[in-house]
């Protein structure tokens, strides 16, 4: 692939796919270099809200997830060890309000979307197994070194995107190398076959169980077939990666009768299969970049899933990146430069928002109650208007300045 015009990115995740889909869109050629040897289904289940969704669709992508997405019409907020309802945040009017649906899907279907457009796409080469091991500017753009096996794969373009996740190694280059910081919580997922769930759960709801030091979530994927079950505790817990293999009693003893409603003991219960992972995060990088180089999603500002908005930011990231790039064509380092100032407060105001939100959900005793009350006081439709700033989020085209970024 030529170098003219060209973006090398590292990271074949959502955030890289989708930049590259961007970047195409806009005239520009994209090699990814992926260090996996194959395009694995990371996570059960994945939350996109009208702010990612938004940049999807514009990405032609609407018609590859609608066919596999649930639109959730509330997100019901339920005491652990009752199952009483605190309170119902409505959603179904999502799409009227914010311009784009609230989705939620198997995150491999997602992945598949992306996949599918990117390679039918003939400006984007896919290379898998091709782990990075060294970049560098020079006068006619950038240069990367990746290796597979002892093979080495090399990649020219005008510009270098990290987008290589939490455990960035395109961060560590570009002299950032300190280790995420761990958050003391273990996240555990599973999928339920819709079959085998109680009818109460298969609705199309996304369900929050607030107890102590913990919280369960889950919501129907895969058009109904499979509820995507998440279920968060304080642990210690802490090892690197995404998908270790659990049991469903090594969950069960982290939400423990008595303090948890049979309900959804028994969701867990029947899921078989169990995987988890170590919640982490890092601070806002203080620079994403330089010269013609930056980082997009949890390369440049991992944040903690209490929002849902991980997945969300990265997408953001890359449409906002290619909107600049399209606009500076011929200065990649303005361009990323202007990107990264559009981005960096707000990130790092989603990542303290899902940080805060972690421990409102896992108070208890009083603390609890006194959530309880004034989410109650406060009722769905005011708690919904506090997650405007996030929903209604768009990225100007025509100036490549976002239009609601605070």
């Amino acid at each position: 692939m030529a170098a003219s015009r060209t973006i090398v990115v590292a990271g074949g995740g959502i955030g890289g796919l989708t930049l590259a889909l961007a970047l195409a869109q806009r005239g520009f050629r994209v090699a990814i270099l992926e260090q996996a040897a194959q395009l694995e289904e990371i996570g059960a289940g994945i939350q996109l809200s009208p702010n990612a969704t938004r940049v999807l669709t514009d990405l032609g992508l609407a018609g590859r997830l609608r066919g596999h997405a649930v639109s959730p019409q509330a997100v019901r907020v339920v005491r652990a060890h009752n199952a009483k309802e605190i309170t119902r945040i409505p959603l179904a009017d999502a799409e009227r309000r914010f311009g784009a649906p609230y989705w939620v899907l198997r995150r491999g279907d997602l992945q598949s979307a992306l996949v599918g457009a990117v390679r039918e796409h003939p400006d984007i080469a896919l290379e898998l197994g091709a782990r990075v091991e060294t970049f560098a500017t020079h006068a006619n753009g950038v240069t990367v070194k990746a290796m597979r096996g002892r093979t080495s794969v090399d990649a020219q373009g005008i510009a270098f995107v990290g987008a290589d996740g939490l455990w960035s190694t395109v961060r560590g280059g570009l002299g950032d190398a300190a280790a995420p910081r761990f958050a003391r919580r273990v996240a555990w997922r599973a999928l339920v076959p819709a079959e085998m769930a109680p009818p109460a759960m298969r609705e199309p709801v996304v369900t929050l169980w607030l107890g102590p030091n913990g919280h369960i979530v889950h919501y129907p994927v895969q058009a109904g077939a499979a509820i995507n079950v998440v279920a968060i505790a304080k642990d210690n817990w802490n090892e690197p990666g995404w998908s270790t293999a659990s049991t469903p009693g090594e969950v069960l003893a982290r939400f423990a009768a008595g303090a948890w409603s049979r309900h959804v003991r028994d969701l867990i219960g029947v899921a078989a299969h169990w995987t988890k992972w170590a919640l982490a995060e890092r601070a806002v990088a203080r620079r994403w970049g330089h010269e013609q180089m930056t980082l997009i999603g949890d390369a440049a500002h991992p944040m903690l899933p209490f929002l849902a908005q991980g997945a969300a930011m990265a997408i953001e990231d890359a449409a906002v990146l290619a909107l600049r790039l399209a606009a500076s064509p011929d200065d990649p380092a303005v361009a990323m430069r202007k990107y990264e100032a559009d981005r960096r407060d707000r990130t790092a105001k989603v990542q303290r928002a899902a940080r805060k939100t972690g421990q409102i959900y896992h108070y208890r005793g009083a603390d609890a109650a006194v959530r309880d009350f004034v989410m109650r006081k406060l009722g769905g439709a005011r708690l919904r208007n506090r997650y405007d700033w996030i929903y209604s989020w768009r990225a100007d085209p025509d100036s490549a300045v976002p239009s609601a970024n605070k």
